[in-house]
């Protein structure tokens, strides 16, 4: 039995008792989640890694409610397989869900198309009804921060004082739900459009935090401004509003969340990695905490 055997028995058992027959099993990603797919439009997302920092199936089930929404509100995301309940479905032990599968296409985004669709969902989950937790991945990160002794002492206390002031500023603003983790990795151009994916962080917090976390890089590793500007140029022209200051403060708390799951996600980084995560450090020691 191979490591993502037990996994891949869990998600083609779930889709046979929903009277789906799965005819391949194709690997997309093997990584905290199992990617999967099943059938020509169905593919099974399956968490590998249940002795991380999330336990249980909340977390999850926000992600599923998320989707369902922006789904049945025809939002410009993978959507959730219609041959399925939405969820989450739990068997063997392993959360999963279920979506249609999509095509990729090899054209970056047009940086206007990025603005245009993050404003489509922020607009579609401004409805979003179902309570989140507020600010959860910045709490979160602290709260590992807290229990983990992941950098050398000086470096863990600026992260600290980094994401409580975060905490403090941006609870300042108006909250909606958010897509929480809205970085180019999970928004996918295809034979449909640009396409947003992997809802798993999604919170109660200011829209400029997921404006600051699809610019990030942009904005601070490559000094692309022009590219940062079109984004949010179309976010606006699109009907949103960007409010600078907490813009910034987002920008300052993207970089202590990214930093503190670092050694989490990847605990032995390549020499690339290791770079961007200096780079980010140096970026934060930088920075005043008000």
């Amino acid at each position: 039995m191979t490591d993502t055997a037990l996994p891949i028995r869990a998600a083609t058992e779930t889709a046979i008792a929903h009277d789906i027959t799965p005819d391949r099993c194709d690997i997309l990603q093997n990584g905290s989640t199992l990617v999967l797919r099943l059938t020509e439009t169905l593919v099974a997302r399956v968490v590998q890694d249940v002795d991380g920092p999330r336990q249980g199936t909340e977390w999850f089930a926000r992600e599923n409610a998320i989707a369902h929404h922006l789904t049945e509100n025809g939002a410009p995301v993978i959507p959730l397989h219609p041959d399925l309940p939405p969820g989450p479905h739990e068997h063997l032990g392993y959360p999963m869900n279920f979506w249609q599968f999509v095509t990729r296409v090899d054209a970056e985004p047009d940086p206007r198309d990025i603005g245009r669709t993050l404003r489509q969902c922020h607009h579609i989950m401004h409805r979003f009804e179902v309570p989140l937790p507020k600010l959860a991945i910045l709490t979160e990160s602290l709260a590992i921060l807290q229990d983990r002794e992941l950098f050398p002492a000086a470096t863990q206390q600026m992260l600290r004082d980094h994401l409580t002031n975060s905490i403090e500023v941006l609870s300042r603003y108006p909250h909606q739900a958010l897509h929480g983790d809205a970085h180019m990795g999970n928004l996918m151009n295809t034979t449909r459009g640009l396409l947003w994916t992997d809802w798993e962080d999604t919170f109660a917090g200011p829209i400029e935090w997921d404006v600051a976390s699809i610019i990030w890089n942009a904005q601070i590793l490559e000094e692309n401004h022009a590219t940062v500007k079109a984004i949010c140029d179309a976010y606006c022209e699109a009907g949103g509003s960007i409010d600078a200051c907490a813009l910034q403060q987002s920008l300052i708390g993207r970089a202590a969340v990214m930093t503190a799951w670092y050694p989490i996600l990847y605990p032995n980084p390549n020499e690339e990695r290791q770079s961007r995560l200096q780079r980010r450090i140096d970026w934060l020691q930088g920075q005043i905490v008000i």
